[in-house]
């Protein structure tokens, strides 16, 4: 769910119905959009979602690997590419050098993507107009300090600091002998230089 500056709700409803509903600030549906598929304004698993100042709409639309962006009426404007199964969104209205996305990628899931670097398990940082200037993580998916697993939320608080939540008993803990828990939250601070 994403509130807008306006107090307008929208809610991502991906799983199983690849949709987007808005509602008003005290909670009456006005319109929803979005179908299967991967054309523009289209979801495979429609996931987090996030608001900029002017109302814009982000929606990381995993299966697909992009970020869809939309206006206020639910019309589509633009779509972020060269992602990997993006889960985490984040919009971060606060950083005085302007806004900024933050990305959580998913790692690779199928056996044919394992053990190939730089396909997600990363956390991106762009600007508002799709441009790179950061990811957060090692090339390859692990449990080393520097690595991720399977960034699926992202937050920043007031200080800067990055907050990062993984499903890593799902895409990893599970598959080990024996099954164990790993590291499934991390809080990222920015070091002075």
């Amino acid at each position: 769910m994403a509130v807008a500056n306006d107090g307008a709700l929208y809610i991502s409803d991906g799983y199983g119905n690849s949709r987007v509903h808005k509602f008003s600030p005290d909670g009456k549906h006005l319109f929803s959009w979005g179908e299967p598929g991967t054309d523009p304004g289209q979801f495979s698993l429609p996931h987090n979602i996030c608001v900029d100042r002017e109302g814009y709409l982000y929606v990381a639309d995993r299966e697909s690997h992009r970020v869809q962006v939309f206006d206020p009426k639910g019309r589509f404007e633009t779509q972020w590419n060269n992602l990997f199964r993006p889960c985490g969104l984040f919009i971060d209205q606060r950083d005085p050098a302007g806004e900024r996305a933050y990305v959580g990628e998913l790692g690779p899931g199928l056996p044919v993507s394992k053990g190939i670097p730089h396909l997600g398990a990363r956390v991106g940082i762009y600007t508002l107009d799709n441009r790179l200037l950061a990811r957060l993580g090692d090339p390859l998916p692990g449990t080393e300090p520097e690595q991720f697993l399977a960034p699926h939320c992202v937050a920043v608080d007031s200080s800067g600091a990055v907050y990062v939540g993984e499903v890593s008993w799902m895409e990893h803990g599970r598959h080990l002998t024996p099954p164990r828990e790993v590291r499934s939250f991390r809080k990222l601070v920015r070091v002075a230089q």
